[in-house]
């Protein structure tokens, strides 16, 4: 492969200069077992060990107590949690790198063991029956309480604390994440909210609560450090399925967008084969691209060759690789050398090991 790759070349992000245009995909590494779910030594080591990507976008940061959903993952409401999150972007900045975080709130995506007995949120009271990761293991999910106007008003303030936090924790910027079946992804989904009030029903009042959330931490945080992540294609999966109005709301959405000044959209290709479900869209990237006029990043399953072309071809700006950063913590060192990848092991992405498929993977040697 030519010496000069589209994802190695450098990219003007707002006021970010990215050296390369290869961004770590937010992923879920459940690392956080302490009383405090705060950041450690070992996430230390592993974003700093990862900081020639262009752009880190971290593992998901619960922005209450009230928005866990899964076993021993960082939060970003407690000053434990801003001080290990500080060390992290301190040791990420003295390596050159830039890093966002991910806010995020589960919704229904959660579990009354969470939650000292008492019933996730969620748009609507509608059980998506899936499974939660708690900590007593792998559990049927519930059905959830309907989110009243009270809860809606109190999860934007957690949103725009969490942001005030994110400043204080040395972050380059956020990412909301409103995507993959999660509280943001439950508003915009028919199969998840039946509410009749302002955040119900026509597609504009299902993405109401997006853009209140938006428009609050835009007050908080420079718009152009402010990403955002979307999985339009999204199907059969957290309850979440797709219908003659799914394509729709997320056309709306994002081309709303254009009126703000965003870091970028951040985008999901299916996870799963939508080609024989009606109204999905099996080229994310090709179908939203034209509506969109800043930066996107497009993610799922690429590889060295597949994010050169999407960059080449002018679908997207910035790739975001997940597992091959996992195994690979130079994968931009590797990607120009046209160096062998390292496979990554399954079995400890979301357990409790350690460094063990953590930090423990070598940069590659000549």
């Amino acid at each position: 492969m030519s010496k000069i790759q589209p994802l190695l070349t450098s990219y003007k992000m707002g006021d970010l200069l990215l050296k390369n245009r290869l961004v770590i995909a937010p992923m879920t590494r459940s690392r956080a077992n302490n009383k405090e779910n705060a950041p450690t030594k070992l996430h230390e080591k592993y974003y700093k060990q990862r900081a020639s990507a262009g752009l880190i976008i971290s593992e998901g940061s619960q922005i209450s107590k009230r928005a866990v959903g899964y076993v021993n993952t960082p939060g970003i409401y407690s000053e434990a949690q801003v001080k290990g999150w500080k060390a992290v972007t301190d040791a990420v900045h003295k390596e050159g790198g830039k890093i966002f975080i991910q806010l995020w709130h589960v919704g229904r995506v959660s579990h009354p063991d969470f939650h000292n007995g008492e019933l996730p949120l969620a748009p609507s009271a509608l059980n998506p029956n899936s499974k939660s990761f708690t900590p007593n293991g792998f559990k049927d999910t519930v059905t959830p309480k309907e989110m009243t106007l009270e809860d809606i008003k109190t999860t934007i303030e957690d949103f725009k604390q969490a942001a005030i936090n994110t400043k204080k924790a040395g972050f380059d910027g956020l990412e909301i994440h409103s995507s993959n079946g999660y509280l943001f992804h439950q508003f915009f989904n028919n199969s998840s909210n039946k509410r009749t009030d302002n955040y119900g029903g026509s597609i504009e009042n299902r993405a109401r609560f997006f853009f209140e959330v938006l428009d609050e931490i835009s007050q908080v945080f420079p718009q152009n450090r402010v990403g955002v992540r979307f999985n339009p294609s999204m199907h059969n999966s957290h309850g979440i399925d797709i219908d003659k109005e799914t394509i729709p709301l997320f056309e709306y959405v994002i081309k709303k967008l254009n009126d703000y000044n965003l870091a970028y959209v951040h985008l999901s290709e299916p996870f799963t084969d939508v080609s024989k479900v009606k109204y999905a869209v099996k080229n994310i990237a090709k179908h939203f691209r034209p509506l969109y006029n800043g930066t996107l990043i497009i993610n799922s399953n690429f590889d060295q060759e597949k994010g050169n072309k999407i960059i080449k071809d002018n679908l997207a700006d910035l790739v975001a690789y997940g597992k091959l950063f996992i195994s690979n913590p130079d994968l931009a060192e590797r990607f120009e050398k046209d160096a062998p990848l390292a496979d990554w092991d399954v079995a400890t992405f979301y357990s409790d090991t350690g460094e063990k498929g953590l930090t423990d993977y070598p940069k590659y040697q000549d």
